[in-house]
């Protein structure tokens, strides 16, 4: 479905969050779909050095942020969910995790 290049730690948010895999399978393939609608990526583009000056430097977590706050959180900002994720919970994938599996 992903062609087998699902970020990790998108993986890791996903199911840590969902606590069932069906629900998780869910949520992926939902935010994929919404990835494709409404030009969603070209909008986080515009957005994206918000993201990098908080340090919240994985695109596919900060797209992820922005939809689940669109669609479950709305009160909350994408930017603080993103930056809960990746410097409070500091998310355990890193760089040279991708090329291990190359």
């Amino acid at each position: 479905m992903w062609n087998h290049q699902v970020d990790l730690n998108l993986i890791y948010i996903v199911i840590r969050g969902a606590e069932d895999v069906n629900l998780a399978m869910q949520l992926l393939t939902a935010f994929e779909q919404w990835k494709l609608q409404d030009n969603n990526k070209q909008k986080y583009k515009a957005r994206t050095n918000e993201f990098l000056k908080r340090r919240c430097c994985n695109h596919n977590i900060n797209l992820f942020c922005i939809f689940i706050c669109e669609k479950a959180l709305k009160e909350s900002s994408a930017i603080e969910v993103a930056i809960s994720e990746t410097v409070n919970d500091c998310l355990p994938f890193v760089e040279k995790d991708k090329t291990q599996k190359e």
